[in-house]
């Protein structure tokens, strides 16, 4: 079968979106987990711009990678200078690196507004660098800045940058929608032009500002492209770059191309988290393929047509990319999701018995007091378990307290402790934090990680506060749903009560014990 290299750059582009900053640990984590993967390259950073970059570099010549090769980035000389006495070609040299990718200018309007400086003066600035890197004994990859912009603004010169790049002897070139402003077929009719021009292999690297990058990518790819740049999870400056998670699934999937080795398809929700995770950007619940709603099931029309036969709803078994099938539990859904619940803690229920009838009845009736357990699956697992007597609390609560203060300086202080008994033994706890479910989350942590080392890598991503009943005004019920997450997976847990801060430790109880749960099924 036809293979497509997946080059990642989520360590340089993917560290431009806002919020995200990767430390030189972070990075060395995500690059191995890439690896595993089989991702082909990784693109490590900037070497000449960063000291960041520069020491990430060094320390994966220590590395040995079993599947990928890290590549460096960096950009053509500068006009008007030696290719030998440019500085950051010299860093890319010097970074160990194997395989080096340049960026150059397509757009006559980059070259004269931006660089300042004449068309030819850019061709010899693409030509020179390359041929500096090629005989310095590197592999080159040239990507063709704003390359589908230039193409349409002047044709003849865009392609003529490719040219020079083709004649440098570069390895791949790469054409860039960098302000992802093309479209599919756009895309696809300009490269049956470009592959008239040029003969070596080419590369497609494609930015989401219109939401097609993915079907940006694909498009390249049936046109003839044999590398994708991207991101996971769709990392990037603005509105990201192509989502690298979604690409490999749907070549694999759908298509007759293949990206990683097919044993480790199976790894790619897992790589999804685990990159979500260290990045800190909470994958949405409904990313496509991975997801923690893409194949999940709420009308019970839906879920009775799934259980004869998953085709009716689902178009591929979600274990072919490490995601599961899941029927949300609710007031809609009907007997069958408890049933299902069950069968999972290895308990027959029959549909039409007296226990599915009560935690049916339970299910209505606890929505009626403004649960919502449809969101919050990990909290229903644990009432189902305590329901039907599988379920022995990891610990058990004492008491909390907590506090807020409000300063003179206008700052706002939140304190909390917490009383546990674990294991027969009473245990305490106290932390500060940014508000009153954060220093619960902290005392909380203080006392059980001591028993439950597994929590350092639990965290909570989501936080959210829906007034139930406003007529009640102050009196009023609220529902509060939390998220957690881990390397592996996500989960949301549920918490009702007239009191928030109550409904809050309801919540963070369940969060809490179903990441203990979870790790013991393993």
């Amino acid at each position: 079968m036809p293979s497509i290299l997946i080059y990642d750059t989520t360590l340089r582009d993917g560290s431009q979106s806002e919020g995200v900053s990767f430390s030189v640990n972070d990075k060395v984590r995500i690059a191995e987990k890439l690896d595993e993967l089989g991702v082909h390259y990784i693109e490590g950073g900037w070497p000449g711009s960063n000291p960041k970059d520069k020491e990430f570099f060094k320390i994966m010549q220590t590395k040995k990678m079993k599947n990928s090769v890290v590549t460096a980035f960096g950009s053509t000389r500068r006009a008007n200078i030696q290719a030998s006495d440019d500085n950051n070609l010299k860093e890319l040299v010097d970074s160990g690196a194997a395989v080096i990718t340049i960026f150059g200018k397509s757009s006559d309007l980059h070259v004269k507004d931006v660089l300042k400086t004449t068309l030819e003066e850019n061709l010899a600035m693409i030509e020179s660098s390359i041929t500096f890197l090629k005989e310095s004994g590197k592999k080159v990859f040239y990507d063709a800045e704003h390359f589908f912009d230039a193409y349409k603004r002047n044709a003849e010169y865009a392609l003529q940058t490719l040219i020079t790049a083709q004649n440098a002897k570069a390895d791949f070139i790469i054409l860039c929608d960098t302000n992802g402003g093309a479209l599919p077929l756009e895309v696809a009719n300009i490269l049956k032009d470009v592959r008239l021009h040029i003969k070596i292999p080419l590369g497609i690297h494609c930015h989401n500002d219109l939401d097609l990058a993915v079907a940006n990518s694909l498009a390249a790819v049936e046109a003839g492209c044999t590398q994708v740049q991207g991101t996971f999870n769709g990392l990037g400056e603005r509105c990201g770059n192509a989502d690298l998670t979604t690409i490999i699934g749907i070549l694999h999937t759908k298509t007759h191309f293949k990206a990683i080795p097919e044993s480790k398809l199976k790894n790619l929700t897992e790589a999804a988290y685990f990159i979500s995770e260290i990045s800190n950007v909470k994958l949405p619940d409904n990313h496509a393929l991975v997801g923690h709603s893409a194949f999940a099931h709420k009308a019970g029309v839906h879920i009775d047509a799934m259980l004869k036969n998953p085709l009716a709803y689902e178009h591929l078994d979600p274990k072919v990319i490490g995601n599961h099938r899941r029927f949300l539990t609710s007031e809609l859904a009907g007997k069958m999701p408890i049933i299902m619940k069950a069968q999972k803690l290895d308990i027959k229920i029959d549909k039409k018995s007296e226990e599915a009838k009560k935690l049916l009845e339970l299910l209505q009736e606890k929505e009626l007091q403004g649960y919502q357990f449809e969101a919050a699956d990990a909290s229903f697992e644990i009432l189902l378990k305590r329901q039907l007597k599988k379920y022995k609390p990891f610990f058990d609560l004492e008491s909390f307290k907590v506090t807020t203060e409000k300063r003179n300086d206008g700052k706002m202080f939140a304190e909390a402790s917490v009383r546990l008994k674990i294991n027969g033994q009473e245990e305490y706890g106290a932390s500060d934090g940014d508000g009153p479910v954060d220093a619960l989350d902290r005392a909380l942590r203080k006392v059980l990680t001591k028993f439950y080392p597994n929590l350092q890598h639990m965290r909570l991503t989501d936080y959210k506060v829906r007034v139930i009943d406003s007529k009640a005004a102050t009196a009023a019920k609220v529902r509060v749903l939390i998220e957690s997450q881990d390397d592996t997976d996500a989960w949301t847990t549920v918490g009702v009560h007239e009191n928030i801060i109550e409904a809050s430790w309801e919540a963070l109880i369940d969060s809490v014990e179903y990441k203990l749960l979870k790790d013991t099924k393993k």
